[in-house]
């Protein structure tokens, strides 16, 4: 099967167009200045949101900028980019591992409580330190909807003592209404398929 070469006229129209993109992008960007550290919301029911988390704190680390994870809900679980961040980066990348399971798997919710506390305590004194650039706060929406953690309290944190180049993510599904209206970035996973509906259990390397 052979590809068939587009004509001069074909290649000059799509050049003609690219360069039209390309002015009116420029354009865009030309008034896009300012930088600040931003609030970032992972969320909905589809896979990835840690995961997307994750991948912002390796860029982190790629740029020498420190950063920090608190893990509110499988920090009982031995994860993939637990071991790499803590046995290659752990001088750029704290990690902190403070849940101890999914509620149904702790059947206590005072404990979960306990744990969701100390977490978000970690969580502050990281945020405070302006050498920190980002911090990842992983399921953290999770202890937010099953009220381990007040939202006002941590929505007030953020508005008034994040410092103001530090960027502050937040994963987990179900999050509240007023974190996305806070937040500058929100992003929506939409579960389409997954293999767990298909029998197929979780597994390293896609799972942890």
């Amino acid at each position: 099967m052979s590809i068939e070469t587009d004509s001069p006229e074909t290649l000059a129209r799509h050049s003609a167009k690219m360069a039209k993109k390309k002015a009116a992008r420029d354009k865009i960007m030309a008034g896009k200045s300012g930088e600040k550290g931003l609030i970032i919301v992972h969320t909905g029911p589809g896979k990835g949101k840690s995961s997307s988390g994750f991948g912002m704190i390796l860029r982190c680390i790629a740029h020498g900028m420190p950063c920090a994870v608190v893990q509110f809900i499988k920090g009982a679980w031995d994860t993939g980019e637990r071991r790499l961040l803590t046995e290659n980066f752990g001088d750029l990348c704290q990690f902190h591992a403070m849940g101890e399971g999914f509620t149904w798997e702790t059947q206590d919710r005072e404990r979960d409580i306990a744990a969701a506390r100390a977490g978000w305590e970690k969580a502050k004194e990281l945020i405070r330190d302006p050498e920190i650039r980002m911090v990842l706060l992983d399921e953290i929406n999770i202890a937010l909807r099953y009220d381990y953690l007040d939202l006002d309290e941590v929505l007030d944190f953020l508005r008034e003592e994040k410092p103001a180049m530090t960027h502050v993510v937040l994963t987990g599904r179900n999050a509240a209404e007023a974190l996305i209206e806070a937040a500058d970035l929100v992003t929506e996973m939409t579960l389409v398929k997954h293999p767990f509906r298909s029998g197929i259990k979780g597994q390293a390397g896609v799972e942890f």
